[in-house]
């Protein structure tokens, strides 16, 4: 059966302005009507441009405007193909947990933190209820009393602060900012899940640097960065998935490499204070180049959902512009009352609880998997990175008896050698629970 296909003096009838944005919109009218359907094969740039009277680069621009909101696909072989009517695209490796029915007992899958382990919020959000110019309109980037709480421990001279909803918007923001389709942007290679579905949904091509113990290796950074990418985003401690943290020698060294390019340096610290190593950024060599966004959801807790945002003043002024169409600030209540954890000594002391008993829990686990000859290097955050012999063999395996871990191809950039991700936070203080579940992964691994 012939594929479907629209002859280009039908298209250009159908089409009333001839701008870009004017093909671009009678095209994607006729795909929300049905009149070509998805599955259909377009015509030609050339072809098309010669029936409306205007130049090859008016079609392609509205081709490429359809391209980025996935309305169209350009297929070597079959020519350009419609897709359906714009959508918003989905976080395809966040959402691809793992589908293993109903009667998982024990999740490894998420890294988050344990709930038994935050500090109590109660005292911080009465505190918080009086803010300084609580219910103002006037939109706070950063509440005075939450900048006096996270500036001293902030590791360089921030030039501008913002609060986000999260370390996952303030990376979305920041590289939203910085980056256009089509721009790229390096990243350590494997990474966060979520940061690799964000770059995708940007329409960004994403440029690897392998990393050791110590960080982003110099050599394939300035390998990454001879593709001149508009920004490099690293965790400088805690990295998900492996663990490890930048060193200050490091650090230097990378700065040395980003100092002569424009490509700005994004840190994402997702574990934040909750991190057993101390915080160490490029952003002390490069201040006016550097934007660290730090986290406090696994170490405060989830719901308040802020994030904060120190760094170059230029960038930073672009993320709140950005973020002035929707939100436009974050909660003076939720600003304050991360406040008043960070400055109560009792909340000081839960967090510092909470970072012995994570790092307990999965060195307890990783000395389990070692003994059994399964090596793992994870040497801070809440999760092990675990090698196995088959990736979907050792996930089919664990969920059989019922537990849950995350595919370690969703978190590399170009394929690896297969490894399972499994969460630590919530992992069981009782010896022999632990045991037991040390032996499941072990016998996923496909070691002896």
């Amino acid at each position: 059966m012939p594929e479907p296909s629209v002859d280009a003096q039908w298209l250009a009838d159908h089409i009333g302005d001839r701008s870009a944005r004017g093909i671009a919109s009678a095209v994607t009218d006729l795909i929300r009507g049905g009149q070509v359907p998805a599955g259909t094969r377009l015509p030609t740039v050339r072809g098309l441009a010669t029936e409306l009277g205007v130049s090859p680069a008016t079609v392609a621009d509205a081709w490429a405007t359809l391209r980025r909101h996935r309305v169209i696909s350009a297929q070597r072989r079959r020519g350009t193909i419609v897709v359906g009517p714009p959508s918003v695209p989905h976080p395809v490796r966040y959402e691809r947990i793992g589908h293993f029915g109903g009667n998982l007992a024990v999740d490894l899958a998420i890294a988050a933190p344990d709930p038994a382990l935050l500090p109590p919020l109660e005292k911080a959000l009465a505190a918080a209820a009086h803010a300084e110019r609580l219910n103002d309109y006037a939109r706070e980037t950063i509440t005075p009393r939450l900048r006096r709480a996270v500036e001293p421990t902030w590791p360089f001279a921030a030039g501008a602060w913002l609060v986000t909803g999260g370390g996952y918007e303030g990376v979305q923001l920041t590289c939203q900012t910085a980056a256009l389709p089509g721009d790229r942007i390096a990243v350590e290679d494997p990474t966060g899940a979520r940061l690799l579905d964000i770059f995708e949904a940007l329409g960004t091509e994403v440029i690897p640097v392998a990393c050791d113990e110590a960080g982003p290796i110099p050599d394939a950074l300035a390998e990454a960065l001879a593709t001149n990418p508009a920004a490099f985003v690293y965790q400088p401690r805690a990295h998900t998935p492996c663990g490890h943290a930048l060193t200050r020698e490091r650090a230097a060294e990378l700065a040395a490499l980003l100092a002569p390019t424009s490509t700005l340096a994004v840190e994402d610290d997702g574990l934040g204070e909750a991190s057993t190593t101390r915080a160490v950024s490029v952003g002390e060599h490069l201040p006016g180049q550097t934007v660290l966004i730090r986290s406090y959801s696994k170490s405060h807790g989830p719901d308040l959902r802020v994030a904060v945002l120190g760094g170059a003043e230029e960038t930073i002024e672009r993320v709140r512009v950005l973020r002035s169409y929707g939100t436009g600030w974050t909660s003076r209540i939720l600003q304050d009352a991360l406040a008043h954890l960070l400055e109560d000594p009792d909340a000081r002391a839960s967090v510092d609880h909470a970072r012995t008993v994570y790092t307990r829990r999965r060195e307890r686990m990783a000395e389990a998997l070692a003994a059994q000859g399964v090596a793992t290097r994870n040497n801070d955050g809440l999760m092990l990175w675990v090698p196995v012999a088959d990736e979907s063999a050792a996930l089919v395996t664990l969920a059989a008896h019922g537990v849950a871990a995350a595919p370690g191809s969703r978190y590399q950039v170009q394929p690896a050698a297969p490894h399972i991700r499994i969460a630590t936070g919530q992992l069981p203080d009782d010896p022999e629970s632990l045991r037991r579940l040390a032996d499941l992964v072990v016998l996923a691994a496909g070691r002896p």
